[in-house]
């Protein structure tokens, strides 16, 4: 699709400012860390891009679902309230 390594490499962490919350408590950590890992709002976004032609959402899309997979490819998942380490998939 001709997008650049740059704008990959620079937002594929992006979602994982989520943690900032757990500054805040761990509810709200938790809450806005799942919002942000779920493929509910990349695959809209996605959706939207491909309809409206907007190349930079669809890229941001492909991005943030490639980021979701790392996670999930390193045993990272939705994040349970007790603890930031208990996750859908495992104790990390």
């Amino acid at each position: 699709l001709n997008f650049g390594w740059g704008t990959f490499a620079f937002l594929l962490f992006v979602p994982d400012l989520a943690i900032i919350p757990y500054a805040i408590n761990k509810r709200v950590g938790q809450v806005i860390y799942n919002l942000l890992h779920t493929i509910v709002f990349p695959l809209a976004l996605g959706m939207y891009s491909i309809l409206n032609a907007n190349e930079l959402g669809l890229q941001i899309s492909l991005i943030w679902f490639a980021h979701i997979g790392m996670d999930h490819m390193l045993g990272y998942g939705l994040k349970y309230p007790d603890s930031f380490k208990e996750t859908h998939f495992s104790r990390v």
